[in-house]
């Protein structure tokens, strides 16, 4: 029978020789003959002594002796841990035959495993999961791949190292050369966090739509930004990362992360670019960030209570008998059904499911603490009827923030325009909060604050380009758009922009905005629709313009995919769905929403600050390379890891890093 992956043709494992005699090991069958005198050379050659002169060691896979351990007991470590040993190098370990205890016909099926295919495989690993290859400096890990094969080699840390850059430098080409085909606008979003070695670092990611309306995201780079970190510095790495891939005068927006010297930075590149009259660019703040930091004033006055909820939220998550009896008790008091593990981030999801405890499950809540009084109740987890009314107002008021932000992490694509209209409802719900006679003090003053940081975010986003990127959302238009940002010197100079930057675009398969198109069975269309199709000619030629006729059109509704609805109306707007194009793609926050509001962030956050600044920029840029549908490649040949998976029993000899060889298809090639 073929082997159906690699790691059934390694070698079964031999148990461990521990130096132990014949007489204690059982059934081990003894050394048929006395080895030449010879061999006792050979023997010592593999294994080091201590410094101490008591023991030794062997070369392989470090298992110790006593000084005094008879070669013999040495040679049957070596022929039983290590076979092959006498054609080994311990400095440089070739690939070997392995064979399985099978059955003689299925013996010979076996043939030559190149572990550096192990290698490849766990560098994906490496990437895949954002760890640095210093994890293989831990002798444990090597350790449990010797007891899988004992002649398994790992690449050393440099080794490891020096692949990711190269595969970073080939697929960065990769990233350049699939931006010199954008054919439209690209908006960019920064991003900024310290890592634990407390060095500052600047993510850059470029956003655009091709022709056949599809998203693109892509990460164009990690870029240490050094100290002291203030606005010139951030400026300059940021040209130096536009220049990279040639996209500084195709730039339309940049959305940053609401710091001061991200806005004074993008201030200064905003200078820049007007200075050079044809370029169109603005910057606005992420609107993720600023609900992140409104819901956080809302939530001060009852953190010390949430915090308490929570403490009880991890015992039960820990504790299969605790989260057994909240259940019981939930069904017994009819609130509710929870699944486990509850989530106990603290992040907005996290802090919200903390509210929405005490709202619907208070008395299972009380019951669980006092029935497990020795152990729970003593911790000051109980809740005060005081502090249970307080948090059932304080969920009443944030749930429409919760529906927001669950709104903005889950639409397809969050638009300014509709990110902008979220923003506006929130603005009403904070005002509804503190006019209102029934709220307590505590809940009105949180209001304020709230109140204070969404007039700081509407002064900033507020401008004609995040005007036209609204009206240009087909479920907003200008129905929707917040009342002061809604303004007419905005459409008369979205419609001068138009006329000036899209109007002049030539299509010559397109009469009046209309492409005619056959029937889906080739035939020629209906009478009917080819009357449809002339009075939506007489209707293109009377108008002023596209812009105008688009905008006396009613809004969609909010189930409309956005991208759908421009690619089946392009026909219609030729000019002005270039346009929406370009303005679509800015982008309304600098991060995806659900990595600040919900615990997927939690993980993002680790991999960002724990990796050291050797493997920070390769490993981050080409995990996302990967998942945003690049391949990965090493120098000039892809790697593709689904076929090496199951190539391994035919394997050629050479190591692909050592000869310069690329691997690709599973078999290693000349690069």
């Amino acid at each position: 029978m073929e082997p159906k992956s690699m790691m059934e043709i390694v070698a079964v494992i031999d148990p461990v020789d521990g130096g132990l005699g014949s007489s204690e090991k059982g059934n081990v069958t003894p050394a048929a003959k006395p080895r030449k005198k010879s061999m006792t050379s050979l023997y010592l050659k593999f294994f080091e002594t201590a410094p101490d002169g008591k023991s030794r060691s062997c070369k392989f896979c470090k298992q110790s002796y006593s000084i005094a351990t008879a070669t013999g007991n040495l040679g049957r470590h070596l022929n039983h841990r290590h076979p092959g040993y006498d054609t080994v190098s311990s400095s440089s370990p070739q690939p070997i035959t392995t064979v399985s205890k099978r059955a003689p016909s299925q013996v010979k099926n076996c043939s030559t495993v190149d572990f550096d295919h192990v290698n490849w495989l766990l560098l994906r690993w490496l990437i895949g999961n954002s760890i640095p290859p210093s994890i293989f400096e831990d002798t444990w890990l090597s350790n449990s791949f010797k007891f899988a094969n004992s002649v398994v080699q790992l690449w050393s840390v440099e080794r490891f190292q020096t692949v990711i850059v190269e595969i970073f430098r080939s697929m960065r080409e990769d990233v350049k050369a699939s931006l010199e085909h954008v054919n439209s606008k690209i908006s960019i979003t920064l991003d900024f966090w310290t890592s634990y070695e407390q060095i500052f670092y600047m993510s850059v990611t470029g956003h655009w739509i091709d022709a056949n309306w599809s998203l693109h995201k892509v990460l164009l780079d990690v870029s240490h930004v050094p100290y002291p970190c203030v606005s010139s510095d951030i400026y300059h790495t940021l040209v130096k990362v536009l220049k990279m891939y040639n996209i500084e005068n195709r730039i339309l927006s940049c959305t940053h992360d609401n710091s001061s010297n991200a806005i004074h930075a993008c201030h200064t590149l905003q200078e820049d670019l007007d200075a050079q009259k044809s370029v169109a660019f603005c910057f606005i703040p992420c609107a993720a960030r600023t609900l992140n930091l409104i819901i956080e004033d809302g939530l001060q006055t009852a953190k010390p209570v949430i915090s308490k909820i929570r403490e009880f939220v991890l015992e039960m998550n820990t504790s299969v008998e605790i989260s057994s009896d909240f259940n019981h008790t939930t069904s017994a008091y009819q609130e509710g059904s929870w699944k486990f593990p509850i989530d106990a981030s603290t992040r907005w999801s996290g802090n919200y499911t903390m509210l929405d405890i005490v709202r619907r499950a208070s008395k299972s809540m009380d019951a669980v603490i006092r029935k497990r009084e020795e152990s729970l109740g003593s911790r000051n987890m109980l809740l005060s009827t005081k502090e249970i009314v307080a948090i059932n107002n304080l969920h009443q008021y944030l749930e429409p923030f919760h529906k927001t932000t669950n709104n903005m992490c889950t639409s397809k694509v969050p638009t300014v325009g509709l990110v902008l209209f979220f923003m506006d409802h929130i603005v009403e719900t904070i005002a509804s909060c503190r006019d209102s006679r029934h709220n307590p003090d505590w809940l009105k003053n949180a209001a304020e604050d709230m109140a204070k940081k969404a007039r700081s975010y509407n002064s900033q986003v507020h401008n004609v380009y995040t005007y036209m990127a609204a009206i240009l959302d087909p479920r907003i238009k200008g129905e929707l758009i917040p009342e002061n940002l809604n303004l007419e010197s905005y459409l008369e100079e979205a419609r001068n922009h138009f006329l000036r930057s899209y109007s002049t675009i030539h299509f010559p398969t397109l009469a009046n905005g209309y492409n005619p198109q056959d029937n889906e069975d080739g035939g020629s269309v209906s009478f009917a629709e080819e009357i449809a199709r002339k009075r939506r000619r007489v209707n293109m030629t009377a108008s002023t313009d596209e812009l105008s006729q688009y905008l006396c059109e009613p809004p969609s509704s909010f189930t409309t995919d956005v991208l759908d609805w421009w690619k089946g109306n392009s026909s219609r707007y030729p000019r002005l769905s270039v346009m929406a194009r370009d303005f679509l793609a800015v982008q309304p926050t600098s991060v995806s929403p659900d990595e600040l509001f919900c615990r997927k962030g939690d993980e993002i956050d680790k991999q960002k600050y724990c990796l050291p600044h050797a493997s920070t920029q390769p490993v981050l840029s080409i995990r996302a390379w990967i998942e945003n549908g690049f391949k990965l490649r090493y120098r000039t040949t892809e790697v593709d890891f689904e076929k090496l998976m199951v190539s391994g029993t035919s394997m050629a000899t050479t190591s692909a890093f050592d000869s310069g060889a690329t691997v690709s298809d599973g078999k290693a090639k000349q690069g």
